[in-house]
């Protein structure tokens, strides 16, 4: 038996793959805004984007950067078969951008009162990669 087999017939973990220079940038201090321009279907630059503006109390524009790092998140998982459902491990460090900012959507919805789209974030965070439910917050 392999080592991360589902036991319970569910879909398989879908694993995005791997874009190092948008990662890569961001780590060596590159600004997210001209990381997010340079690579617009990298959620992880939407991500940075969502989360700075938030600590700066730019809830609104928080949610924005969020939503935006979120449907390329969501594209990105379609594109490699994902069918709406079933564990984005966190684990795989590519799926770390779409998961952050599906977080930080939650975070966002729930600072400007949209309890619903809070709720939904949430749970579809926790469904897809309770490791990063439990990490993020």
């Amino acid at each position: 038996m392999a080592i991360h087999e589902n036991l319970l017939g569910g879909p398989p973990p879908t694993n995005l793959p791997d874009d190092p220079e948008p990662r890569e940038l961001l780590a060596s201090g590159a600004a997210p805004s001209e990381v997010a321009a340079k690579y617009p279907v990298s959620s992880l630059a939407w991500a940075q984007l969502a989360d700075d503006a938030f600590e700066a109390g730019r809830v609104v524009e928080s949610y924005a950067y969020a939503r935006t790092g979120y449907h390329r998140g969501l594209d990105a998982l379609r594109r490699t078969g994902w069918k709406g459902h079933g564990p984005v491990p966190w684990e795989h460090e590519p799926n770390r951008g779409f998961l952050r900012a599906l977080h930080a959507l939650a975070r966002a919805a729930q600072a400007i009162g949209e309890q619903e789209e809070y709720e939904r974030c949430s749970t579809f965070l926790r469904d897809s990669s309770q490791t990063a439910a439990d990490t993020l917050g």
